[in-house]
């Protein structure tokens, strides 16, 4: 695994957990994790669980003892990675948004389709597929349950950097992250709508906003509880600072190819939000719900029944027979953010180990990427209507 913070330890608790809750025909190896500073990354080889630790992520993709790379980087360094792995014939899994830009997205997809032919696997994290009142939510759509799909309301909202103190970290630095919130968290609610509705996104009409563009530099870590050092600009008047280079809030109206209208908001700056994912789909026979922050829940509505026996009902998604929980506990004893990732691991091994193709593919990954550059697109001009680009990168035989 190349990276080791937030994503990395979020990842390394599902490598280690996944063979313990699943019977899986292959077993998982912590060999060998990466990070650029010596001493922190050797704390976290023993600290998440791995056998072994470099500063040289090139060791691990050429290592005959690895099979498999798992990315957790900033965006800047998932294309020269991927790329690289999968020349080397090892199966890649890499953190979402797939790369910092269509292009490298593109050489990364083509890239993955050519693997695929020589039985090399590849997927893009987006873990919260693999919810499983997510992955209800879908079955519901795919069922017909909810009839014609005529609106999609996706936002997701977030506050860890309303203080206009909060450091310039990398996730603001658009070289290094590529976009803000757009990118980091829209990016989620992009794939999450697709999924479920099994509908792509066709054209959009954007507005983003910086609205801190000024912050002060950063000094120790430099994740989402990074400080400031406390050092004064070079004319001894505060804490020197630097440009924030990407959006703090997105926000779009969009067509999907199945005919609904939706609406994606993405922001850091939602005062009081922590980590509000939120997505309602409205049919023609029907309505679902699926809020993060009650992650065990679906509120689903059947509107063929009585006008006088309608209502939203809450199902509780924690039975054994519901998408991956058969594995964990009795009825009604909930599970959390952790267990997707969990969930993503044992998708991948299982595709790994049998050779399959697993889901969300890099050329899916793309597809967010073209929705994500449409977007961007879209606000630079003034909102203007902007169609998402059909052209993919050519998949191999």
């Amino acid at each position: 695994m190349v990276g080791y913070a937030f994503m990395g330890a979020a990842h390394s608790q599902a490598w280690r957990t996944v063979n313990r809750v699943y019977d899986l025909p292959a077993r998982v190896r912590m060999s060998s994790i990466c990070g650029r500073d010596p001493q922190k990354v050797a704390e976290a080889a023993d600290r998440l669980g791995w056998d072994g630790w470099t500063t040289d992520w090139r060791k691990l993709v050429t290592s005959d003892e690895i099979d498999v790379v798992d990315i957790c980087t900033p965006g800047d360094s998932h294309a020269e990675i991927a790329l690289a792995a999968l020349a080397a014939g090892k199966h890649v899994l890499c953190e979402k948004p797939l790369a910092n830009t269509v292009d490298e997205a593109r050489a990364m997809a083509a890239a993955a389709a050519t693997a695929r032919g020589a039985g090399v696997r590849s997927m893009c994290g987006f873990n919260y597929r693999r919810v499983p009142a997510v992955t209800m939510m879908r079955q519901l759509v795919a069922a017909g349950r909810l009839g014609q799909i005529r609106h999609v309301r996706a936002t997701y909202l977030q506050d860890w950097i309303v203080d206009p103190q909060f450091p310039l970290v990398w996730r603001l630095q658009k070289d290094k992250a590529g976009s803000g919130a757009l990118g980091d968290i829209g990016a989620h609610i992009i794939d999450f709508t697709q999924y479920v509705t099994g509908q792509r996104i066709t054209g959009v009409s954007a507005i983003t906003e910086t609205f801190v563009k000024e912050r002060p530099l950063p000094g120790g870590s430099s994740g989402l509880a990074a400080h400031v050092d406390g050092h004064g600009s070079a004319d001894g008047h505060g804490p020197a600072t630097g440009a924030v280079t990407v959006d703090d809030a997105a926000v779009f109206v969009a067509r999907l190819d199945g005919g609904a209208l939706a609406t994606y908001e993405a922001t850091r700056f939602a005062t009081g939000r922590k980590n509000a994912l939120r997505v309602e789909i409205n049919g023609s026979l029907g309505s679902v719900v699926f809020d993060l922050e009650r992650l065990n829940e679906l509120e689903f509505l059947d509107g063929t029944q009585s006008a006088t026996e309608q209502g939203f009902t809450r199902i509780l998604v924690t039975e054994p027979e519901h998408p991956y929980l058969s594995a964990w506990w009795p009825p009604g004893h909930i599970i959390g953010y952790e267990h997707s990732f969990t969930h993503q691991m044992r998708d991948f091994v299982e595709a790994v180990a049998t050779g399959a193709d697993p889901q969300p593919s890099f050329e899916d990954a793309l597809q967010v990427q073209l929705v994500l550059d449409a977007v961007a697109r879209s606000a630079e001009q003034g909102s203007s209507w902007t169609v998402v680009d059909p052209e993919l990168a050519p998949v191999a035989a």
